[in-house]
């Protein structure tokens, strides 16, 4: 191991507050896929997958015992909005994990899926260093970045745009802008909003692809209920007509 190697494990050990007992697990957590294939060495792909499992356990137990959601319903989407690449690539980028990364010259970590990959491999890690151990996951990593439980849940009401968001990423490989229109109606002490004329725009402000002028949302009450389902009528559109 080379000394920017060791330092850089260091450095990141006294971050989260944990020493590995095999340091090994924890730079093959912190490679990527495309620097292994090239040095011949372990990377973060099968770390990431169980990272993923052992997240959504603490999600799941964290959600109903301590934050005392006990909706099947409810639980279920406020997990899948917490478990989406989105929410896992804010808080990577907000620990500035992108530091500790071992990537290729020609890769661009920040912002990127990376970042959530290796932080769902650097949980997995921990997990299996700490003998098994999912409280040390908990305490070490989800109960220390995931601050404001309150906020993060408030902001699962944009599930669906997040599932957009997604959906578009992975099949044209970059970060569009998703803008909508908002009409107010009715009496100005009881307003109901209806979001319509969606543009989903390249990152040069280019229209990524035209949307019937005509998708709306129903009224609402707020703001964010009818971006949440022209959200889903956006989705529905797209993955009917095969875009």
């Amino acid at each position: 191991m080379k000394l920017g190697e060791e330092i850089k494990l260091k450095t990141f050990q006294k971050y989260i507050g944990y020493n590995f007992t095999n340091l090994s697990l924890l730079q093959q957590a912190l490679t990527t896929p495309q620097l292994g294939n090239e040095l011949n060495i372990p990377h973060y792909e099968i770390l990431e997958t169980l990272g993923d499992a052992v997240i959504k356990l603490i999600f799941s137990f964290k959600l109903y015992k301590e934050l005392g959601i006990n909706s099947p319903g409810k639980l279920t989407k406020i997990k899948q909005c917490l478990e989406n690449n989105q929410t896992f690539i804010k808080i990577a980028t907000e620990m500035e994990l992108w530091k500790y990364i071992y990537a290729s010259k020609n890769q661009n970590v920040k912002k990127s899926s990376i970042l959530s990959d290796v932080f769902e491999a650097v949980c997995g890690a921990l997990y299996i260093d700490a003998d098994e151990d999912i409280m040390v996951v908990k305490t070490k990593i989800i109960d220390k970045f995931f601050k404001d439980w309150d906020k993060i849940i408030a902001d699962c009401s944009n599930f669906s745009k997040n599932e957009l968001l997604e959906f578009l990423q992975k099949k044209y490989k970059i970060t569009p802008l998703i803008e909508y229109q908002y009409l107010a109606k009715g009496a100005q002490h009881k307003l109901y909003w209806v979001a319509k004329k969606p543009r989903i725009l390249d990152q040069n402000g280019k229209i990524l692809l035209k949307l019937p002028k005509n998708l709306k949302s129903n009224p609402h009450k707020t703001k964010k209920e009818a971006e949440k389902e022209l959200s889903e009528n956006i989705m529905h559109f797209l993955i009917r007509k095969g875009k």
